[in-house]
């Protein structure tokens, strides 16, 4: 392993580990104070900061094993750990909409009505999840973005949307403050329907983040790559047509193999030199490609 490539797995590492942290936290300290208010909206936000534990867990661990050398049994390498995670960070997620979408209705249609107190706790630990997960969304994000890091960035989108999915319990717990405040007794309904706000969000991450991972675990490309490696390859004296162009992927890695035809007189050692040309301007456009470039001789015209 170069030492670039050991760098950046320790760097996917650090921000994954620093994310298991925060959802240890989190979770904990959500789930004593929605069990003590009674609230619902607290208690789907520990829920689900409960899964996000699982989930970063499960990114620290693909992020690890997705740096590992290509060996006998994986010779594209173990980057496909990292569309596993992100694809069991979304059934993770299904399971907690179930679970909320279930519990927030029993209470709306009258079968539980739990109290719920909306206290200065309540507010503070939905106030602390919005700052942490605004700050490791960054964080992955950014270490996404820059190692081209799919288990990285399901993970940044997944705190994304937990931020807004708190301000929806923050609103929810607001409301019920004000039916105390008020004398409004519906406006305590509000927490149940806020938790059902969360499963809706929830629910968009889900098909978002399942649709990428499946995409890329059935070897789905991004869109015009095999034109834009036409178009490089066809641009070289010597090289009359390009055959065929495929591409997979591989966590954050791509493979590729182009077939070119040449003029039946080139020699070997000009198809040869051809082909390193070709494979060097394909992985100067696609820098984490690794391209082999097959060379045919045109077929004789009859």
């Amino acid at each position: 392993m170069s030492r670039s490539t050991s760098n950046a797995c320790d760097e996917k590492q650090r921000v994954a580990l620093t994310s298991v942290m925060a959802a240890l936290l989190l979770t904990g300290t959500k789930l004593l104070v929605g069990i003590t208010s009674g609230s619902l909206g607290v208690l789907s936000e520990a829920a689900h900061s409960g899964l996000d534990l699982l989930a970063a867990a499960m990114t620290y661990l693909a992020v690890s094993v997705s740096g590992k050398e290509a060996d006998t049994r994986h010779t594209y390498g173990h980057g496909k750990i990292e569309n596993l995670s992100a694809l069991f960070e979304t059934m993770l997620l299904l399971v907690a909409c179930a679970w909320i979408i279930y519990e927030a209705g029993e209470r709306l249609l009258g079968a539980k009505q739990p109290h719920v107190e909306a206290g200065i706790w309540t507010f503070l630990v939905i106030i602390l999840s919005i700052c942490v997960d605004t700050g490791r969304s960054r964080a992955l994000k950014r270490a996404a973005r820059k190692h081209n890091s799919q288990a990285l960035e399901a993970d940044a989108v997944h705190f994304s949307t937990d931020i807004w999915s708190s301000l929806v319990v923050l609103f929810g717990l607001a409301c019920v403050w004000l039916s105390g405040k008020l004398a409004l007794p519906w406006l305590a309904k509000a927490d149940s329907v806020a938790a059902l706000g969360v499963a809706v969000i929830v629910l968009g991450v889900c098909f978002r983040l399942g649709k990428k991972s499946i995409h890329d675990l059935i070897d789905t490309v991004p869109p015009n790559i095999q034109e834009r490696i036409h178009s490089v390859t066809i641009q070289n004296p010597g090289v009359m047509d390009v055959k065929r162009v495929r591409v997979r992927s591989s966590g954050a890695d791509l493979f590729g193999d182009v077939t070119v035809t040449v003029p039946t007189e080139m020699g070997l050692e000009e198809s040869h030199s051809l082909a390193d040309d070709i494979e060097a301007q394909v992985k100067k456009t696609f820098p984490n490609m690794d391209i082999i470039v097959h060379v045919e001789p045109a077929t004789p015209s009859k």
